[in-house]
């Protein structure tokens, strides 16, 4: 039974990594289930609980009495050594019967709790596992995001280089105009750099690279793109690579604590995927409230229980009745002396000579059947204990109800939140396109010199913060179809 319940085992682990939720993460689920102390402990739960039914369907031991005369027992025809007794008592019938179903169904239970611990366990694998790759792919947008603003420093450097001016800002010729002294002159010259007409050519810059003018709005003459814009970007530059650095050590410690659930080394490498997709394997609403009361192992585990004392009060009830047994008693006679030879008194015998008429069961061992009964009298305690198994199912039915309507909600309230993960991917995946035709424009733009810094960089946080957006409602949407699966315990479907 041991080797079938490995076999079985063995079976739930392949038919679940054969399910398939993308190669890795099933690999990760297989190593987890076999390297799990808390499966391993409710897997030997339930193959110490299989072992309860040959007990409670044993008979009682037998019962040997042996008893010795210090002295022999002088008896009419023999003298008595000793006296052996045996006697096997018998339940009423159908008491084992009962008592063995009683210690399938707690072995059903303890199966069905090993199902839960298992899919706990899976379900926390899998949560984690979305979330280490949420981590992954906002890092990937995290250096992409640093990329960008290494390219756009360089176009800043080289916008200030080539005397560009971004609108608002002088042109780098119409700042010999604006250093003559008539504030008229230099707004002309800026207006003729917003519209793009020709300019003088610009002297050299000053030798700081800032100019004589102000920085922040170039209209003292220095132009509005200059090296204050470059500063800018080596702002968000800083604070884009602490988010990098930030994300890396997040992503050691989501490693260590799946490592955890796999019971290996917090060391240990952990594969992710490039991309983060969103899960298909979603049933739809009417089947999970169908499987729901089928498949879920609390609920089973419910269930059981409810059976189980079901069977218990049968077997109350059956103890109630008169126990029999069946036994044999053997008694060991030695031998007497030889009697005195019969004197004739009167023409008959003496008293001496009765005893020789025995002589034939001289020494001769007894054996007696026996027939043992116990008589119940006092019911009040049967009754009592069929009344606490009646109400202990009771209750457990009643908690099967409650966990039922529980369960149900969860599920409704698991497929809303799924439902609106998958309006919010739709919505941001959307907004991402949206802002990223933007982000193109706005960067030609800003290279003509037809935007300032500022509205390119406000584009760009909103592209890099949808894509964070899109990433955590795909990992959400990941997560909630997990949870939907568990309740459902789609794992003993696929075994069916």
């Amino acid at each position: 039974m041991k080797r079938t319940n490995s076999i079985l085992l063995g079976i739930l682990l392949i038919s679940f990594a054969a399910r398939g939720q993308g190669d890795s993460l099933s690999r990760y689920l297989e190593a987890a289930a076999r390297n799990s102390p808390g499966i391993q402990a409710a897997f030997h739960a339930y193959e110490a609980s299989l072992q309860r039914a040959p007990q409670m369907g044993a008979l009682e031991d037998p019962r040997l009495d042996i008893g010795f005369f210090l002295q022999p027992m002088e008896l009419v025809d023999g003298r008595q050594i000793a006296q052996f007794q045996f006697m096997q008592m018998f339940p009423w019938f159908g008491t084992r019967k009962a008592a063995r179903t009683e210690a399938q169904q707690m072995a059903k239970m303890a199966w069905e709790q090993f199902r839960e611990t298992r899919d706990n366990l899976f379900f926390e694998v899998s949560a984690q596992w979305y979330a280490l790759c949420r981590l992954q792919q906002q890092l990937v947008n995290g250096r992409q995001q640093r990329e960008w603003l290494a390219q756009l420093e360089n176009l800043a450097i080289h916008r200030f280089s080539s005397g560009i001016s971004a609108p608002g800002g002088a042109s780098t010729g119409s700042r010999e105009t604006a250093t003559a002294g008539n504030p008229s002159t230099a707004s002309a010259g800026a207006m003729a750099g917003m519209g793009g007409g020709a300019t003088a050519t610009a002297p050299p810059p000053a030798a700081d690279g800032m100019g004589s003018g102000n920085m922040a709005g170039g209209m003292t003459g220095a132009p509005s793109g200059s090296m204050v814009d470059v500063l800018r970007i080596r702002l968000e530059m800083a604070e884009a690579e602490n988010t990098v650095e930030s994300l890396c050590s997040e992503i050691a410690a989501a490693k260590a604590r799946f490592n955890a659930l796999l019971n290996r080394p917090v060391s240990a490498a952990v594969v992710l995927p490039d991309t983060l997709r969103r899960d298909g394997d979603v049933p739809d609403m009417e089947t999970v409230v169908q499987r729901l009361a089928e498949q879920n192992p609390m609920l089973g585990m419910l269930r059981e229980e409810s059976l189980a004392w079901t069977a218990r009060e049968e077997m109350t009830r059956r103890m109630g009745y008169p126990m029999f047994g069946i036994g044999l008693q053997y008694m060991l006679i030695g031998r007497t002396p030889a009697a005195a030879p019969a004197v004739p008194v009167n023409g008959g015998m003496n008293a001496a000579a009765a005893p020789s008429a025995m002589n034939g069961m001289n020494g001769k061992d007894m054996a007696m059947p026996m027939i043992s009964l116990t008589l119940p009298l006092y019911r009040d305690k049967y009754r009592a204990a069929q009344r606490e198994n009646r109400y202990r199912r009771q209750a457990v039915q009643a908690q099967y109800a409650e966990t039922l309507n529980r369960l149900e909600a969860d599920a409704r309230q698991e497929k809303h939140f799924l439902d609106e993960a998958a309006r919010k991917i739709i919505l941001y995946r959307r907004q991402t396109q949206l802002v990223q035709s933007t982000h193109e424009l706005l960067l030609r733009e800003f290279a003509a010199g037809k935007v300032d810094l500022g509205a390119v960089i406000q584009v760009q946080r909103q592209l890099s913060d949808y894509r964070q957006k899109e990433v955590e409602a795909v990992a959400a949407f990941n997560t909630r179809a997990a949870a939907i699966r568990k309740m459902i315990s789609t794992i003993q479907n696929q075994e069916q």
